[in-house]
């Protein structure tokens, strides 16, 4: 049974962009996105859970967004989980709901976003590239065992380069794209 499967390659591949871009989503520009917060994970009931399994979240306002908690034990993890995401954001607590005012981007805030956008790219690069040496490897084994002809092999390792190039080129787009939305707010 040949190890290599080309589909499953760039599924694999697909799905780090697809990550990228929901991180990236994350990344704000300076209006209330409730996808800011999908990164957010909170430690409740002894577990790391995302945030919108703890709480509702909303942008009530352009430059607000309003996290309601179920459950009022857990308000002061999720402020916690806010804070520990690193996303420049300051709670403002009012019983269940904690209120999340979107402070202006300094140019500085802007270019530190950028830098993050870049992190994130190069962490899907590194995914796809892990994915392309796993294809490379599956493609080796099958030749080592007779599955394949050396011919089919290197034919096989075009194919994975190939879409190695095109996801990388969708990451680096995906980022680039991100970037400059942020920089011209």
């Amino acid at each position: 049974m040949a190890k290599y499967d080309k589909s499953d390659i760039e599924r694999r591949m697909q799905g780090a962009v697809e990550s990228l871009k929901s991180d990236l989503s994350g990344l704000r520009t300076g209006r209330a996105n409730t996808s800011l917060l999908d990164p957010v994970q909170v430690e409740v009931y002894g577990a790391m859970m995302p945030l919108n399994q703890v709480a509702t979240v909303n942008a009530p306002e352009p430059r607000m967004l309003a996290v309601q908690v179920w459950d009022k034990a857990n308000v002061t993890a999720v402020e916690k989980g806010i804070a520990h995401a690193n996303l420049g954001l300051n709670p403002m607590t009012d019983g269940q709901t904690i209120r999340l005012p979107m402070p202006d981007l300094t140019e500085e805030r802007r270019r530190e976003l950028a830098k993050i956008a870049g992190k994130y790219a190069e962490n899907a690069k590194i995914a796809i590239r892990n994915v392309r040496r796993d294809g490379m490897e599956a493609l080796k084994e099958d030749e080592k065992k007779k599955e394949i002809s050396e011919d089919e092999r290197k034919r096989g390792e075009d194919e994975v380069q190939k879409l190695t190039d095109k996801y990388v080129a969708d990451a680096d787009a995906a980022a680039a794209q991100k970037e400059k939305e942020i920089l011209t707010q």
